[in-house]
């Protein structure tokens, strides 16, 4: 029998901090349980899927191997602007004239991570 996912973990120095700024990303709340000081936070994901953020000691040092793609529900660039405006930094901006493309973002701890098209702009230049 196949396994699921059930948690993206994200190793960071701020669980509640980091997990508070994801909320705002996603627009899905922070349980109640989850406090500042706790080693792990999370919030929940469509599909029962959590995104974890873990406390580890080591700051991050080199790209993500694995990470979070957006699609977001208004146009990219909207979105994109919007979450520099939450405080996060562009590290690689791969975004074409003719709109498709996509931008590298950081999230305020570095962690990569990018915004696609949404499904409006895909179906309107696939």
């Amino acid at each position: 029998m196949p396994s699921s996912v059930l948690h993206v973990s994200v190793d960071c120095a701020d669980p509640y901090a980091l997990c508070q700024w994801w909320s705002q990303v996603t627009g899905k709340p922070v349980p109640d349980e989850d406090q500042p000081g706790d080693d792990e936070c999370g919030i929940e994901l469509a599909g029962g899927i959590d995104l974890l953020f873990l406390r580890v000691p080591e700051p991050k040092t080199v790209k993500n191997r694995l990470h979070v793609c957006l699609q977001p529900d208004v146009p990219r660039d909207e979105e994109v602007k919007r979450l520099m405006d939450l405080g996060a930094t562009m590290v690689n901006d791969l975004r074409k004239p003719d709109g498709k493309g996509w931008a590298v973002l950081a999230d305020p701890e570095g962690n990569e991570f990018c915004v696609l098209r949404s499904k409006a702009e895909r179906a309107a230049n696939p």
